[in-house]
């Protein structure tokens, strides 16, 4: 394996401290995942240079200019604060002739908008909740083919930012509520699906050309009574105390129904390929009770500290972390030689 020149981009807040080395350190969840990265490119003997971004680009390319990394690790999820706009980041180093991990520009763009990936996934015939989006600053005006109860969330915006349990509404006047609530508070458009009631599956793909798929993981709800909606809320997704109190986990999918196991990985496959997506992703399902299986959302760049679901199942496929961190970083070094 051949030392490389990595340069780590990530928020200017997100810059892990140099003092930061202990588990016990209070500061490390801040940095969990530019940490983890940072100790496995470490690990793997690689040479690692951090740098922080936030509305410049400068940073970039004087990091190129001087010193001439081989590959950017690339950790940006929003560019001058805008979710929406993390593809230019990755246009700027396709534009420098940079290798860089994770996904492509056209991928970002067309799964970061989720009334797009919608539309493009069903016209391929691929199952996904009905859905309607409600756009900030034009006039509300409720869809008569949508069925409650639907879920309300922002169009764009990822790591269920803006989603809670009354993103769950059942009449109109609810969603109206909350469609304002977006405006207001994420200063977006909403977007309202369908409430798909059933098993949330996450499935990790990774790969270029050819693909992987690695086991399923699944958001478990146990304490949770029949009837109440199971959403991965902004605090399931991030609070560990409310998950312990409700008795919601994250562990490896169990007791399939017959054939759903075989299916998952074509239809992942599939998805991944009709959006464009490259390097790695997290595709969200849901299985309903009768097997029906829709698509959530596509993540493409999705968490990978080294207790998310893609590293843990990344692991039960046989690749411990390190070994992971460099599979992506191979993904695209041979992404952008063939490019060249």
């Amino acid at each position: 394996m051949s030392k490389l020149r990595v340069m780590m981009l990530v928020h200017t807040t997100l810059v892990p401290p140099e003092d930061l080395v202990s588990e016990d350190d209070p500061r490390m969840e801040e940095y969990r995942t530019e940490y983890d990265i940072k100790s496995a490119l470490l690990k793997l003997k690689h040479d690692v240079r951090v740098v922080g971004v936030y509305d410049d680009l400068a940073p970039i390319r004087r990091t190129i200019e001087e010193w001439k990394p081989h590959i950017a690790f690339n950790l940006i999820e929003d560019f001058a604060g805008q979710g929406a706009f993390d593809y230019y980041v990755v246009s700027y180093l396709e534009m420098m002739g940079m290798a860089y991990t994770g996904c492509n520009p056209r991928g970002l763009m067309l799964a970061r908008d989720k009334a797009l990936s919608k539309k493009l996934l069903t016209y391929h015939r691929v199952l996904v909740p009905d859905f309607a989006v409600f756009p900030k600053g034009k006039k509300f005006k409720a869809s008569r083919r949508l069925h409650y109860p639907m879920i309300v969330k922002s169009l764009t915006e990822e790591g269920s930012v803006g989603i809670a349990q009354a993103s769950y509404v059942e009449n109109e006047q609810q969603l109206r509520d909350r469609v304002d609530l977006i405006h207001e508070k994420l200063g977006g458009d909403a977007i309202a699906e369908q409430y798909i009631d059933g098993r949330e599956l996450y499935v990790t793909v990774v790969g270029n050309a050819k693909l992987d798929v690695y086991p399923v993981r699944e958001l478990v709800f146990r304490k949770v009574d029949p009837g109440l909606p199971r959403m991965a809320t902004y605090k399931v997704k991030w609070d560990y105390d409310y998950r312990e109190r409700w008795g919601i986990d994250y562990q490896f999918a169990r007791n399939l129904p017959v054939g759903v196991a075989e299916r998952i990985p074509k239809l992942c496959k599939r998805i991944y390929r009709i959006l464009e997506l490259s390097g790695y992703a997290r595709l969200d399902l849901r299985l309903n009770s009768e097997g029906r299986m829709y698509v959530l959302e596509a993540n493409p760049n999705p968490g990978i500290a080294d207790n998310e679901d893609c590293a843990l199942s990344a692991e039960k496929a046989g690749l411990d972390y390190p070994h992971f961190i460099q599979r992506i970083l191979n993904l695209g070094l041979s992404a952008r030689r063939r490019a060249d």
